[in-house]
């Protein structure tokens, strides 16, 4: 009877977490039609609508009404599995975030080495997409996320050293304990520039939606996506903003803290992920898109020596701070 139980509250708890992550992703993009409505002085967005949300919704309606259209001459399991491929990895990182002390699916000593093994699978998507559409546009958005991929995941995983340093362990709850004094956001704040200029490259957030570009490339990897196949992507971008900036709100903001209740530490956790979305939505709201060779030579020429050098002087800090106590 035991483990009936426990299947039935691993349901429940898969339940919970699909739907925290649709109704997610649906506040985000409205709030993201809002942000940059208000910034950039959009007419449907600020109008269309008892404060412009018939725009949303009507847009949601049609995505949905829209007839999945399936290629000819394409690689066929490829092309279905992309769009499983880039949301379904955003469902189990919720698993193993934080959200309160004992607020989590789950808890184990490397969360965050295996959270960065996960979100390494969304560009996998993108080349699964590029490939299976058969499509010239489609495949070189495919090839750009690869290539993009090369310029920004180092560089992403080292600036989040010099919190591990700090800290001595690589589990989030760990972490966030560890900023019981002081967040990490002031003695890591080079490691906090690193990491977020790399997650909006993660998630492909302007201005380095260097796969999407539909100036360039019409749309990218997902140019052949019509209806819900589409909508998969495009919610898992959106999810996968919420978590890039969770994860940063663990790391460098003291995640809960100063709050050790599970409500109140959820309800702080969230405004200060809620934050930082919107700091991101900022960003696209104001710059223009990186070209792919300016980003690559801004990622290997300046992020990657700045994380190492943030490394070594995290190390040699602490390793004074240990010498004298």
């Amino acid at each position: 009877m035991v483990w009936w139980l426990a299947l039935l509250w691993a349901i429940l708890k898969l339940i919970i977490a699909f739907l925290f992550i649709f109704l997610t992703a649906l506040i985000l993009i409205y709030m993201l039609r809002k942000v940059m409505g208000h910034m950039q002085y959009r007419m449907g967005p600020r109008h269309h609508g008892p404060h412009g949300i018939w725009q949303t919704i009507f847009d949601a309606l049609k995505l949905l009404g829209k007839e999945d259209i399936i290629p000819k001459d394409i690689d066929k399991y490829v092309y279905l599995f992309a769009p499983i491929v880039a949301f379904v990895p955003s469902l189990t990182i919720f698993a193993f975030l934080p959200f309160a002390p004992k607020v989590a699916a789950s808890n184990f000593e490397i969360s965050l080495f295996f959270i960065f093994a996960i979100l390494g699978f969304s560009t996998i998507s993108l080349l699964m997409a590029g490939w299976g559409s058969n499509n010239k546009y489609s495949l070189i958005g495919g090839i750009r996320g690869a290539a993009q991929l090369i310029a920004y995941e180092i560089p992403l995983i080292l600036s989040t050293m010099g919190v591990v340093i700090m800290a001595g362990s690589l589990n989030l709850t760990d972490i966030v304990n560890a900023q019981s004094r002081i967040w990490y956001i002031i003695p890591q704040i080079v490691g906090f520039f690193i990491f977020f200029t790399c997650a909006l490259a993660e998630i492909n957030h302007t201005p380095f939606d260097i796969p999407e570009a539909e100036s360039e490339i019409v749309a990218g990897f997902n140019t052949e996506y019509s209806g819900f196949r589409f909508a998969a992507f495009y919610l898992a971008e959106f999810v996968n903003l919420f978590i890039i900036c969770a994860i940063a709100v663990l790391l460098f903001f003291g995640g809960w803290k100063p709050f050790t209740n599970p409500i109140a530490g959820t309800i702080c956790f969230i405004v200060k992920t809620y934050i930082l979305i919107f700091v991101s939505m900022w960003i696209r709201s104001t710059f223009p898109r990186f070209r792919l060779d300016q980003f690559m030579e801004f990622g290997w020429k300046f992020l990657l020596p700045l994380s190492l050098v943030n490394i070594f002087v995290t190390g040699v800090i602490v390793l004074i701070v240990d010498k004298i106590r």
